[in-house]
C-alpha cells in the first residue's frame, strides 16, 4: 500500500520538475494504480500534459523519496513524543524540515544511544555542571566542581568532575543541528580530498599510481575519479579522506558556542575543539563521503543508462539466414546456421588457421557448402580472439550477395553459460550457444541483448562500485523503455523480451509463451486476453506494445491501443473506407479532421499518434543497418602505427573520453580533449555507443596494450 499523496507533496514535486502540480498528481494517480512508465507516456498523454518517459520516471522516483521522507518525519516525531521531550518549537521545526539530513540533524539528540563519553558522564550527575559551564558566567569554576566531586560515582576530583563536563559539551556540539549545518557547507564548499598509498602497497595497487599522492577540492572532482579513489581504498590499496581547513572548522564552532572570555568559556572552547576533532569530523567526513558519492553514483549510472539505451537501439539486419561465427585459434571457430525467425538449424566447427592444408580447405569447403544449402543472406562474426583473421578468411571467399559483418560478442560467453542458455539449447555446448547469441546480434541487438545481464556488455563505467539498486532501477527502465517503443512480436518473441513488456512480467511472459507453444500463433490483440493471468489491467498496459505483423486487422500490427480501435474504425466508416484504405492511401488520412474525435478523455495527442501509426503501421524507430568495415590489413595492435587514420566504432562513452573499436581486439581510448566539438557541445549530435567514426592513432603502447586515439585530428 502507498502512502498518501499530500498537496503539499504535489506542490513541492511539481517545482523541483517545472511542470504543474496538475501534471504530477494525475502522473502519481496513474503510477499508483500499476500503470508502468512506458504505457503512461505512451497512451495517457491527455492525463500528463504530454510528459515523456524521463519526466515521468522523475515523478515516480521524487514521490517516492518524499513519502520515504514523510515516513521518516512520522515516526522521528512519534519516538521523540514518546519520550516526552516534543515541544511545539520541536515540533514545528521537524514539520518544517525539507530534506533527510535536515531531520536527522533535529533527531540526533534524541537518537537512543550507546554509553558515550557523555553518556557516562550524565550518568555521574555531572550535564548540571556542564550546563553552567554552557552558560559562561563568571564563577569560581574550581570551587563549582569541587561540588559535584563524588568519589561513589567515581569523580574524584574537580579536574575529573570539568573533563567529564566538557565530554558532556562536545557531545552538545555535535549534535547542535545549526552548528552541524555550517560545518556541513564548510566541507561541501572547501573540504579537500586526499589520497595515499598504504605502505607496502605500491607494486600491488600499481593501476592506482595516479592516486598514489593526490589532493584536490572535493567540489571539482569528477565522479569517475572519486570512484577510482575509493575503489582504491575498498581494495586496501589507498586511504582516502576529506576534510576542510581545520581552523576554519574550529572558528566555526568556536563563534557558535563561545560567547564569553572566562574560566567557563575556555572550558567550552576546549570542548568544542574536542567535539570537532573527535566526533564531527567524522561524522561529518561520512556524510559528505556519502553524498559525494552518491553524486558520482548518479553520474556514473546516467552514463551507463546512456550507453545501454543506444546499444539496445542499434540498427538490426533483421530477418535473415544468418551464418554466426564465434572464432578461435586452436580450438577452430564454431559455427552455427539460423533461419530468419533465428531457429538453429545446423552447427559446426571450422579450422581456417591450422598449418593442416586439408584442414583449411575442409573450412573453406564447410562455408560455401553452408552458405548454399541454408540460402546465407548475411555472416556474423565475433570480435574476439581471431575475429578479425576470420573475417578476413570469410571475406577473401568472396561469397555472392552475402554481406559480412563484424559483431561486438561482449556478454556473449555470459550468455552461453546462463540459465537462459540452458533453457533455450539444452543439447548444445556453450560454444555453440555463443556462436548463436552473436548471430542473433546482428539480426536484432535488441531482442538479444535482454537476455544478458547489462553489467556484463561492457558499455559502463565503474558499474560494479555504485549502488546496485539505483542501477538495476535505471538500467531495467532502459530496457524497458526500448522493447516497449521498438515493440514486440508476440509470436516470435523470447520469455526474455516479453518479460519487458508493460504489465507483464516473468511469469505472464512464461505463461504467453505456454499458450503460444500449446495454441499456436496469436492472430488479434485481442487473444491476449486468453493467456491464464492476463487480466484487464495487464491487457491493457501490454497490449499497444506487442505486434501481430500480417495480422488481418492492420491496427494489430501497430502501436494503435486496441482501446483506440473503434477511434479508428469510426474514421474509416465515416470517411466511407476501410481501415486498410486508410493505412494504404494518405489522401484519405489528410481528409480527417481529427477535432471531430476529441472526447473527454481522447484528445489531439493521442489522436495525432494514432494518425502517425496509420502512416507506417508497426514502424521501427530504428535506424536502418550500416556495417561497418575496418581498415583492411590492420588486425592487431602491433600493425597500428602512429598517423594512421582508421574506421571504428564507438564501444563505450564515458565522462573522461570514448573508447573505439578499430578492429584491432584492443579498444583505443580518445580522451574528451581529442573529440571533435560538433560532438561534444551540442546534444543531438553527441558521441554514442555503437557510432561509427574515423580516427586517427595518435599514441601507441605495445606493452600495456593502449592505443590513444583522436577523432579531431582525423577530420
Amino acid at each position: 500500500m502507498t502512502n498518501p499523496l499530500s498537496e503539499q507533496m504535489v506542490n513541492r514535486l511539481a517545482r523541483e520538475l517545472n511542470i504543474s502540480p496538475r501534471q504530477v498528481a494525475a502522473t502519481v494517480h496513474l503510477l499508483d494504480e500499476g500503470a508502468t512508465v512506458p504505457f503512461v507516456a505512451r497512451y495517457r498523454k491527455e492525463a500528463t500534459g504530454s510528459l515523456d518517459e524521463v519526466q515521468i520516471a522523475a515523478i515516480r522516483d521524487g514521490i517516492q523519496r518524499l513519502r520515504d521522507l514523510e515516513h521518516r518525519r512520522q515516526y522521528i516525531l512519534q519516538t521523540i513524543e514518546e519520550q516526552g521531550k516534543l515541544t511545539p518549537e520541536l515540533q514545528q521545526a521537524i514539520n518544517a524540515a525539507n530534506t533527510l539530513t535536515e531531520l536527522e540533524d533535529l533527531y540526533l539528540p534524541y537518537k537512543p544511544k550507546r554509553r558515550t563519553r557523555a553518556v557516562i558522564a550524565k550518568e555521574k550527575g555531572l550535564e548540571p555542571l556542564a550546563l553552567r559551564i554552557m552558560e559562561q558566567k563568571p564563577v569560581n569554576l574550581q570551587q563549582l566542581a569541587a561540588t559535584f566531586v563524588n568519589p561513589q560515582k567515581e569523580v574524584n576530583t574537580p579536574e575529573e568532575a570539568l573533563a567529564s563536563a566538557r565530554d558532556i559539551i562536545a557531545e552538545m556540539a555535535n549534535e547542535d543541528a545549526g552548528a552541524r549545518n555550517l560545518l556541513r557547507n564548510l566541507f561541501k564548499r572547501s573540504g579537500q580530498i586526499t589520497s595515499k598509498v598504504n605502505k607496502e602497497k605500491e607494486e600491488e595497487g600499481a593501476k592506482y599510481k595516479d592516486y598514489f599522492e593526490w589532493a584536490e577540492p572535493l567540489s571539482r572532482v569528477p565522479s569517475h575519479r572519486l570512484l577510482a579513489m575509493l575503489r582504491g581504498e575498498e581494495e586496501q590499496i589507498l586511504r582516502v579522506h576529506i576534510e576542510p581547513d581545520t581552523e576554519q572548522a574550529l572558528a566555526i564552532l568556536e563563534k557558535t558556542f563561545v560567547k564569553g572570555n572566562n574560566e567557563c568559556s575556555e572550558q567550552v572552547k576546549t570542548a568544542v575543539q574536542d567535539a570537532y576533532k573527535r566526533l564531527l569530523k567524522y561524522s561529518l567526513e561520512a556524510e559528505v563521503r556519502g553524498e559525494a558519492k552518491e553524486k558520482a553514483d548518479r553520474e556514473a549510472i546516467y552514463v551507463f543508462a546512456d550507453n545501454l539505451r543506444h546499444l539496445l537501439m542499434a540498427p538490426p539486419l533483421g530477418a535473415k539466414n544468418i551464418l554466426g561465427i564465434d572464432p578461435g585459434y586452436r580450438t577452430g571457430c564454431k559455427v552455427v546456421c539460423l533461419n530468419r525467425q533465428g531457429k538453429l538449424l545446423h552447427y559446426t566447427t571450422i579450422f581456417p588457421f591450422e598449418k593442416n592444408t586439408v584442414k583449411r580447405y575442409e573450412a573453406v569447403s564447410a562455408i560455401t557448402d553452408l552458405c548454399e544449402q541454408f540460402a546465407i543472406e548475411a555472416i556474423a562474426v565475433g570480435n574476439g580472439t581471431a575475429g578479425r583473421e576470420t573475417e578476413d578468411f570469410i571475406r577473401n571467399l568472396q561469397l555472392p550477395d552475402i554481406q559480412v559483418v563484424m559483431v561486438n560478442e561482449s556478454g556473449a560467453s555470459v550468455y552461453s553459460a546462463s540459465e537462459v542458455a540452458r533453457e533455450e539449447f539444452p543439447n548444445e555446448d556453450v560454444t555453440v550457444r555463443g556462436a548463436v547469441s552473436i548471430a542473433r546480434r546482428l539480426m536484432d541487438p535488441l531482442a538479444e541483448l535482454v537476455k544478458i545481464d547489462p553489467k556484463s556488455i561492457g558499455v559502463g563505467q565503474y558499474q560494479h562500485d555504485v549502488d546496485q539498486n539505483q542501477l538495476k532501477q535505471s538500467l531495467d527502465d532502459v530496457v524497458m523503455s526500448c522493447v516497449n517503443n521498438v515493440g514486440v512480436n508476440i509470436n516470435t518473441a523470447s520469455k526474455q523480451l516479453l518479460t519487458y513488456v508493460s504489465g507483464l512480467g516473468n511469469k505472464l511472459a512464461q505463461n504467453i509463451v505456454d499458450y503460444r507453444n500449446q495454441n499456436g500463433a496469436f492472430f488479434r490483440k485481442a487473444d491476449l486476453k486468453k493467456v491464464p493471468g492476463i487480466g484487464p489491467k495487464s491487457f491493457e498496459q501490454a497490449a499497444g506494445f506487442i505486434r501481430i505483423p500480417d495480422a488481418q486487422n492492420p491496427l494489430d500490427a501497430s502501436a494503435v491501443h486496441p482501446e483506440s480501435f473503434t477511434i479508428v474504425e469510426s474514421m474509416a466508416k465515416n470517411t466511407r473506407c476501410t481501415v486498410v484504405d486508410l493505412v494504404n492511401n494518405p489522401q484519405l488520412r489528410n481528409s480527417i479532421d481529427l477535432k471531430q474525435y476529441i472526447t473527454q478523455t481522447v484528445g489531439l495527442p493521442t489522436l495525432t499518434d494514432i494518425m502517425q501509426e496509420l502512416a507506417k503501421p508497426g514502424r521501427d524507430p530504428r535506424s536502418e543497418f550500416e556495417a561497418v568495415e575496418f581498415t583492411q590489413g590492420i588486425n592487431s595492435i602491433e600493425d597500428l602505427q602512429e598517423g594512421m587514420v582508421l574506421n571504428g566504432i564507438v564501444t563505450n562513452v564515458t565522462n573522461f573520453g570514448a573508447f573505439v573499436d578499430v578492429g584491432v581486439h584492443q579498444d583505443g581510448m580518445v580522451h574528451v580533449s581529442e573529440i571533435a566539438n560538433k560532438f561534444i557541445k551540442d546534444p543531438k549530435t553527441e558521441l554514442k555507443v555503437q557510432q561509427k567514426v574515423r580516427v586517427k592513432v595518435i599514441g601507441i603502447d605495445i606493452a600495456r596494450k593502449r592505443i590513444n586515439l583522436s577523432i579531431k585530428q582525423a577530420e
